[in-house]
């Protein structure tokens, strides 16, 4: 088991983040523990990534993840531009990296994370048990010059505290990206509950061919704070790309 108190850094993974406006706010609402404060359009995000070769990670080793969460309000990643976020969710196919991150508060399970990009098509999945949980579909270009770099911060509860963690990241994503459509073919599976509204509403997004973070070596306890300003706006998916009952998962 790897020591939960040492860094690690992975690099070159594939990368699908997006945010979006959820169908039932306040089964959203529910999730987020005393201490901390969602945002008020309660956004969710996703993050689903396939580290193909054990040459990215400095001892994770090959594994693919998604994790789910909500954004919050007042607790922002340092430079201020990323909303912290609380993890509702977190299943990774590598007992290496579960053992790793429950003992950092996350809520573990076990399944698989697939990513497929044919031409602009991009479509990915979300496993827990052989049964698919998550899909999306979205339009992605090519990488060019830009880069996407700053810090995550990522919450979770152990031993009844509140913890935070800050995440480096440095990515680079292609152009355009647009978010099709994101379906949750399970209304009888707890994770129903974090489903886009319809119509789908981003909040934020991009697909990164080549994505590079790391976990850092501590944890902080997070002390209750109280809200700050209101977030800015999340834009709606054009009717154009919004398909009948996909868009919501329902």
């Amino acid at each position: 088991m790897l020591d939960p108190a040492a860094p690690q850094l992975v690099v070159n993974s594939r990368t699908l983040y997006f945010s979006w406006v959820p169908a039932d706010p306040d089964a959203v609402a529910a999730l987020v523990p005393p201490g901390l404060c969602p945002r008020p359009d309660h956004q969710v995000f996703l993050n689903q990534y396939v580290v193909e070769d054990e040459t990215q990670t400095s001892g994770f080793g090959a594994y693919s993840l998604t994790y789910l969460g909500v954004s919050l309000l007042g607790v922002d990643a340092p430079g201020g531009l990323n909303p912290g976020g609380w993890w509702t969710t977190y299943v990774a196919s590598s007992g290496r990296v579960r053992d790793y991150a429950a003992a950092r508060g996350a809520p573990v399970c076990t399944g698989r994370t697939r990513i497929e990009v044919s031409g602009e098509a991009l479509l990915s999945e979300t496993e827990i048990d052989g049964t698919t949980l998550i899909r999306a579909r979205c339009r992605v270009g090519e990488t060019g010059h830009a880069i996407s770099s700053g810090h995550h911060r990522y919450f979770t509860r152990r031993d009844g505290q509140l913890l935070s963690s800050v995440y480096p990241f440095v990515a680079e994503p292609v152009a355009p990206f647009e978010v099709e459509w994101v379906e949750f073919p399970q209304p009888e599976h707890p994770l129903y509950a974090l489903r886009p509204a319809n119509p789908l509403t981003i909040g934020f997004g991009y697909y990164s061919p080549r994505s590079s973070f790391a976990y850092p070596g501590g944890l902080s306890v997070h002390p209750v704070a109280a809200p700050a300003e209101s977030p800015r706006p999340a834009h709606q998916v054009p009717a154009s790309l919004a398909r009948s009952g996909l868009p919501s998962g329902s």
